[in-house]
């Protein structure tokens, strides 16, 4: 039934008109006021007239003129950066005057790193009848949008505005047919949440060569989204991974003061270890170590003291423990190669590099897990790949037999306070089996002071 008010309002009068002449005249007095109120509560957002899209636009718009809103005061120019755009092109192509211009980048390049705009951000201006901006906003990505205001004295204001996200858990939990990658995809879920599982227990398993048909793995993650479109992965907050043969690794993460989140086995030991199991953790074991294999291109036996993990050109290699950079450039058949010296005698070698990580010189310290370069065919090789070696006090070591200590251990209050969190990761979980779809939904509110992790 589509009534416009003056319609609805007129029906209820004459309803009330009617059932006046009645005995119960005051009960109709009632039914007409909670008839309207009815009515009124039933207006929803939808049935609105759209010049309430952007409500905060139009509210501060308000403010400067000092008048009530209307549709026909306000119009809005939206744009998307472009490679070699400043932040005075997406000005200049809203047609605001170089006085403006000027006043608005002062103001943002309190809040704003005006050096780190990047192509495809986004860029709204709302001006009023007389073509004056009175707002300015830039999207540097969904949690990061700055607003700049003009307020009454004709002062342009700069701040970060508030994000409001739903934040959804998720639990999932498959058996693995093929990879790890198929496993994931059959939930919908991209590829970097896949890595961030494998890198968990990147220093217990080897995701290049343990895996098998069978293996089952279970997991407790956050999803984030703005206005239902997705916005990033949060943490795992649980990683569980079975093996077909029996062998269980399981994962907590957690965060005490003063120290950074990290993942911890049930019995509070971390599960990194001061070296990865390897440089790139979701890749294809193509030659082991041996003392004699024949060489692909050489064609003549010779040892292989390595393990080569082939891989997509350009895929991440990571610096599988905390060390420095002692060679980083072309070295023959070992094309780009970088070498990492560690404490107590380790050096770690990544061969076959397409190219270095930008910023990194011979000298400079690396921590676990940073990026060092990117795989590549460089050299003698006849596929894309990275060749990893470890070599301790002059011996070279098979790395896929390594075995390290834990990074740290909890005690104390701290393991006290772990184990509770364990209770709670594990309450969690039960909660989540018990809804159709595994996941509980939530809302939180990014402000310049909180900013959710994400991976």
């Amino acid at each position: 039934m589509n009534l416009s008010i003056v319609d609805a309002l007129q029906s209820i009068k004459s309803t009330g008109i009617c059932l006046l002449t009645g005995a119960r005249s005051s009960l109709v007095y009632i039914f007409a006021i909670i008839s309207v109120a009815l009515f009124f509560v039933n207006i929803t957002p939808a049935s609105l007239t759209d010049y309430a899209v952007l409500p905060e636009a139009v509210d501060s718009a308000a403010k400067y003129r000092g008048q009530p809103t209307k549709k026909t005061d306000y119009s809005r120019f939206h744009g998307e950066l472009q490679a070699g755009d400043t932040l005075d092109d997406t000005l200049r192509q809203a047609q605001i005057n170089a006085e403006d211009r000027h006043r608005i980048i002062s103001a943002l390049d309190e809040l704003l790193d005006l050096r780190a705009l990047r192509p495809r951000d986004r860029f709204m201006a709302v001006f009023d009848h007389h073509d004056t901006v009175v707002e300015y906003r830039y999207q540097a990505g969904p949690l990061d949008i700055y607003r700049v205001q003009r307020t009454t004295d004709d002062v342009f204001q700069a701040e970060k505005m508030n994000v409001a996200l739903e934040r959804k858990t998720k639990k999932i939990s498959a058996e693995v047919e093929s990879s790890l990658f198929a496993a994931f995809k059959t939930h919908g879920e991209k590829a970097r949440l896949v890595y961030s599982f494998a890198d968990i227990f990147s220093s217990r398993m080897d995701f290049n060569a343990e895996i098998r048909a069978g293996d089952r793995f279970q997991l407790i993650f956050e999803k984030y989204y703005q206005g239902g479109e997705f916005v990033g992965y949060g943490p795992i907050i649980h990683a569980r991974y079975q093996q077909a043969r029996g062998e269980v690794f399981e994962a907590f993460r957690f965060e005490s003061s003063g120290n950074p989140a990290a993942y911890f086995d049930a019995d509070g030991r971390e599960l990194a270890a001061n070296f990865l199991r390897s440089p790139v953790p979701m890749a294809r074991v193509t030659s082991g170590f041996t003392r004699g294999r024949k060489h692909p291109i050489l064609n003549e036996v010779r040892p292989h003291l390595a393990v080569d993990l082939a891989a997509p050109a350009g895929t991440p290699i990571k610096a599988t423990a905390d060390g420095r950079i002692i060679f980083r450039e072309g070295n023959g058949d070992n094309g780009n190669l970088v070498v990492l010296e560690h404490s107590d005698g380790y050096f770690s070698y990544y061969a076959h590099l397409s190219s270095f990580e930008e910023g990194l010189k011979v000298d400079d310290r690396v921590l676990q897990g940073d990026i060092i370069g990117f795989v590549g065919s460089t050299g003698l090789a006849t596929g894309p790949h990275v060749c990893y070696r470890i070599r301790r006090h002059g011996e070279y070591i098979n790395p896929m037999k390594l075995s390290f200590k834990p990074r740290s251990v909890l005690k104390g209050e701290v393991l006290a306070h772990f184990r509770e969190q364990v209770e709670d990761t594990i309450r969690l979980a039960k909660n989540l089996d018990r809804t159709d779809r595994q996941v509980m939904t939530s809302r939180i509110t990014v402000t310049p002071d909180y900013r959710p992790t994400l991976l």
